[in-house]
């Protein structure tokens, strides 16, 4: 007779870890799968500065690291596998692992987003020492320094322009003439004197041995090739949620992002919950992710209560 969870966590990042924290201290004896990887984006993270508490900063692995044993003093079960399919067509919810399955009363659902790449030869080798995909993160390192964008939508721009604030010359990298980015931003840009717009090249690849020191570029136009100097390597050409496996089965924007219904933390289906980066395109942050970890295992326990389940013990 297999048990039936309270809750299960898909996803081990600060979305995954704060609801189980919060659930395990809620005596619901919570189940984390952790994922492809356990502790999410921050176990790739250099320095953390923005998050609360640190005030020294404090490492990503770290920072994942304390996260994890706190949620495990209070109960909660962590297990190192990767959700192949789910069964949310009626309670209990079945998920399925690459290794095992596993019954739950609620699930909550913080698979988090993974930046897009260019999946250029030096690139991800120096993520963290110059290469970065989060200005709000990491803009605060390169203060007095010259960094570069690529992209040319709306969020290019801002990183732009927030990292115009610290840098003292940003450039962003364009492979076409024709911007996506709203007419309003571009012009923010283009009135901000730190900020210079490159048109035509795409970043072939990223120059250094210990620390980005410049950029191979190609023109898209002659397919000539030349070398530009800069301190920083900021990527703004989106992100993917990690949302492939609930397709069809919760919904999902036309990004792939999860949408949140009640104006909670709710999914379109009772007990299904969603937390992090999986449903916000907007912040993207490993505070609001820990934020939403926590209503959303508040929301799972309301949910479990209301309906007198949370000292039931149930099997299969």
């Amino acid at each position: 007779m297999a048990e039936i969870y309270n809750i299960v966590i898909i996803g081990s990042g600060p979305a995954g870890l704060t609801a189980a924290l919060y659930a395990a201290r809620a005596n619901l004896r919570p189940l984390v799968i952790a994922g492809l990887t356990p502790g999410g984006q921050l176990m790739q993270t250099t320095e953390v500065e923005n998050y609360p508490g640190f005030p020294e900063g404090i490492l990503g692995p770290e920072l994942m690291l304390k996260m994890t044993k706190q949620a495990e003093r209070f109960g909660a079960k962590i297990v190192n596998e990767t959700v192949a399919d789910v069964s949310l067509a009626a309670r209990p919810f079945r998920i399925k692992t690459d290794r095992n399955e596993y019954d739950a009363k609620t699930v909550v659902v913080a698979t988090g987003a993974e930046a897009n790449w260019l999946n250029l030869p030096n690139e991800q080798r120096l993520r963290g020492k110059g290469v970065s995909a989060c200005a709000t993160c990491d803009g605060f390192f390169f203060k007095g320094k010259e960094v570069a964008v690529v992209g040319g939508g709306d969020s290019a721009m801002e990183e732009a322009l927030f990292l115009s604030k610290f840098a003292t010359k940003v450039t962003i990298l364009h492979r076409s003439d024709q911007f996506r980015a709203s007419k309003i931003m571009l012009g923010r840009v283009q009135a901000n004197p730190k900020i210079a717009l490159m048109t035509n090249v795409e970043v072939v690849d990223v120059l250094g041995v210990e620390k980005v020191e410049g950029l191979k570029l190609r023109s898209t136009a002659s397919n000539s090739e030349t070398t530009f100097k800069t301190d920083g390597l900021f990527l703004a050409i989106g992100r993917t949620p990690a949302s492939e496996v609930f397709k069809g089965k919760l919904d999902l924007d036309a990004k792939g992002y999860g949408v949140i219904t009640g104006g909670h933390t709710g999914t379109n289906i009772e007990g299904v919950f969603w937390a992090g980066d999986v449903a916000d395109p907007r912040y993207r942050q490993a505070v609001t992710a820990a934020g939403e970890g926590c209503r959303a295992a508040i929301d799972a326990e309301r949910f479990l209560a209301e309906r007198g389940e949370i000292h039931e013990e149930v099997t299969a």
